[in-house]
């Protein structure tokens, strides 16, 4: 048994959809989320930038007595997670390893991406997923703008509806039947998604597989906690008005949040 808490974080309101999860999948653990939104957005910077940022979460974490970190952050996990695991004695996990234990069981023929520009940049969900599955086909495309719009709460106003049209063009054509949403904001748009492609379609949420993930692994170490009343503190680098009515929508309950030095 372990009482500390688990750590999250990302960029800004986007890794909520993974605590979310969390949450569901392990009602009995607390947690400490850190949205980074004096950086946000990851996805146009460089992977030294990235990293910098990564190093000052973790060892936000750290300092708040975690027991082990998730990256609730597809750009932060293509681009930092490695360096992170070689710096901290702490577990670390990303988004991008669940998910693709995931998608391994699903025996498919092709598969959608979509992502940050940093991140499909990076290929590192065509490598990690061609690792595993080397004769699956990958669908990729770059979706810059949504994350942005999502923290500025607009991910149902025209524009969001504008920009998912746009970026759902080639899966569209296709007609492909998964893909993976590979920022952890692009959960938001999930409904506008399914919307617009017109057909059944299975979107892969990355805060779902992460949380499976990491149950099984706070039971393989034995550093599973026992609280009867779960709880969370939500900390921002920088205080933005938009972020507490996403996150009161997104997690369904008021909050309290804190802002970091």
């Amino acid at each position: 048994m372990d009482s500390r808490a688990i750590g999250i974080f990302d960029s800004g309101c986007g890794g909520l959809t993974v605590l979310t999860k969390l949450k569901q999948i392990l009602p009995n653990e607390n947690f400490v989320y850190l949205g980074d939104t004096l950086n946000f957005p990851y996805g146009s910077k460089t992977k030294e930038e990235i990293i910098q940022c990564s190093i000052k979460n973790v060892e936000f974490l750290i300092s708040q007595n975690v027991k082990i970190i998730i990256i609730a952050c597809g750009t932060a996990t293509s681009q930092s997670l490695d360096i992170l695991k070689e710096k901290y004695d702490i577990p670390i996990i990303g988004i991008i390893e669940p998910t693709v234990s995931y998608i391994k069981e699903l025996d498919l023929k092709e598969i959608g991406v979509i992502a940050t520009e940093g991140t499909i940049r990076s290929g590192a969900w065509e490598k990690e997923i061609k690792k595993l599955m080397p004769n699956i086909e990958v669908i990729n495309k770059a979706c810059p703008m949504l994350a942005t719009i999502a923290e500025e709460g607009k991910a149902k106003s025209k524009e969001g509806r504008c920009v998912i049209k746009e970026y759902m063009k080639p899966f569209k054509e296709r007609r492909v039947k998964n893909i993976i949403l590979g920022c952890t904001h692009y959960p938001i748009y999930e409904e506008i998604i399914k919307e617009e492609l017109g057909y059944d379609v299975n979107l892969i949420n990355t805060g779902e597989t992460t949380a499976i993930f990491t149950k099984n692994f706070l039971h393989s170490e034995n550093i599973t906690a026992n609280h009867q009343k779960q709880r969370e503190k939500i900390y921002l680098s920088k205080n933005t008005k938009e972020f507490k009515n996403i996150a009161q929508n997104i997690l369904g309950e008021n909050l309290a949040l804190f802002v970091t030095l």
